[in-house]
């Protein structure tokens, strides 16, 4: 233990995340996000099954090998993705950080691609890997904002995506999502926002897998951290960094940890 101590939406989100890097008035809680937080609301990831995602190795739909040599299967299985998200509902610890928003400049740097913190009220959302209702031209980066394309809108109708769904200039559509392999174009920005981070909270993840597991190295000196994952092992990684560990799912820990948070800023 340490001794002392976007959501993108199409016309503004990029304003809303350069607004975590403004100067503060409100002491800054930064939230570093994982799949079990999802996990805990329904959702399964990839790594629930020996790297079988819903049955389907992700290597085939989760690569741009994948995209390049089967479109139809990649496009079907986010389509699925999406109907399950339909299914779901935010939990306890989605709600929690919401709520704190009334006191502090609450910040939300997600590995997830739901959009289960935005359904809970949360304000200020970073997903380092997209997002399964956006989609973007095969050919763009999805580096700006006004070529992304929210599923059920004008340009892309839904609910489904598939093979013949173009952009204006013809350009297959293809879902805003990081595969593997791909470079992670929102870490800067994550870094930066951990900079400024009074309070860090890891939760959902063991931060073991690069480059996301970095971003707990940016906190600042005299930042505290803490973790909420039932797997005790989870903070092996990170035992000289945590100042507190809660041994409990997302759906206790976080409210643990809030209250206590709240106690220490009042």
């Amino acid at each position: 233990m340490k001794e002392g101590s976007p959501y993108l939406g199409l016309d503004d989100s990029l304003a809303e995340i350069a607004g975590m890097t403004m100067e503060k008035s409100q002491p800054v809680i930064v939230v570093l996000s994982g799949a079990g937080i999802s996990r805990e609301s329904g959702l399964q990831t990839f790594r629930d099954g020996d790297g079988l995602w819903e049955g389907h190795d992700v290597m085939q739909v989760a690569t741009p090998e994948a995209w390049a040599e089967n479109p139809a299967l990649v496009l079907e299985f986010y389509n699925q993705r999406r109907r399950q998200l339909d299914q779901v509902q935010p939990h306890a610890a989605h709600r929690v950080l919401a709520d704190l928003e009334g006191s502090f400049d609450v910040r939300i740097v997600t590995q997830n691609v739901d959009d289960l913190h935005e359904r809970s009220g949360s304000s200020q959302v970073l997903h380092l890997h997209g997002e399964l209702r956006l989609v973007r031209p095969e050919d763009d980066p999805g580096l700006q904002d006004e070529r992304l394309i929210r599923v059920g809108e004008a340009e892309c109708c839904g609910p489904d995506v598939v093979l013949g769904d173009v952009d204006e200039r013809g350009v297959q559509l293809r879902p805003h999502v990081v595969w593997f392999g791909e470079p992670v174009p929102m870490m800067e920005r994550a870094s930066e926002t951990v900079a400024q981070a009074d309070e860090l909270l890891v939760v959902g993840t063991s931060m073991q897998v690069y480059p996301a597991a970095g971003l707990v190295n940016d906190a600042q000196r005299g930042c505290r951290i803490s973790m909420v994952n039932p797997d005790p092992e989870s903070a092996k990684g990170h035992r000289y960094n945590l100042d507190q560990f809660y041994c409990a799912p997302a759906s206790e820990g976080v409210s643990m940890w809030s209250s206590e948070l709240r106690r220490r800023w009042r």
